[in-house]
């Protein structure tokens, strides 16, 4: 009798782990096609760019980003940063100052786990913006910021507000989704 529930101890933890797992991967597919839309690129570029490489799902809107402004490939920017190159070290290369990633709000105040930078910002006169230097997780949470709450038609406020509630972009949309 003990092996019995053991073993249906082992089918459910299994069974489980399983609908997580394809939970999690609806939800990458959806985050994927959200970024493609931002960006106008195919979905089949980004689920190349998310797959198989050392880059986090959360971070290939940055890819794309640091692409476009710096004039090079998504696949360069992607080995620079298998490389080890963080992203503020390739804002600096591609020219991609603290001005070109502020979100603006129309409530600072609604900048939930962002709070700090916003203060940064605040603190600082815009003329200076480009010479800010940002952290690599505060450029990934600027421009998810952008990308999310354009993808779902939202202010950059109820995104911003978010952060932070959830361990990943992917996550948060996903949340809005619900």
């Amino acid at each position: 009798m003990a092996l019995l529930s053991r073993a249906l101890l082992v089918l459910l933890a299994v069974a489980c782990a399983t609908e997580i797992s394809a939970a999690q991967d609806a939800a990458q597919r959806a985050y994927f096609r959200a970024v493609a839309g931002f960006f106008q690129v195919p979905e089949g570029e980004i689920a190349i760019l998310g797959h198989g490489g050392e880059i986090p799902a959360e971070e290939i809107p940055v890819v794309l980003f640091m692409a476009r402004r710096g004039g090079v490939s998504a696949e360069a920017v992607v080995a620079l940063r298998e490389s080890g190159r963080g992203w503020p070290e390739l804002a600096q290369r591609f020219g991609v100052g603290a001005n070109s990633l502020h979100v603006p709000l129309s409530d600072p105040a609604s900048s939930g786990a962002m709070t700090p930078l916003y203060e940064r910002f605040a603190a600082t006169p815009v003329a200076q913006w480009p010479a800010l230097r940002l952290e690599g997780a505060e450029i990934v949470a600027l421009v998810n910021v952008r990308v999310l709450a354009q993808a779902l038609g939202v202010a950059p406020d109820q995104v911003m507000r978010r952060t932070g509630t959830v361990p990943t972009f992917v996550e948060l949309y996903a949340t809005f989704l619900r």
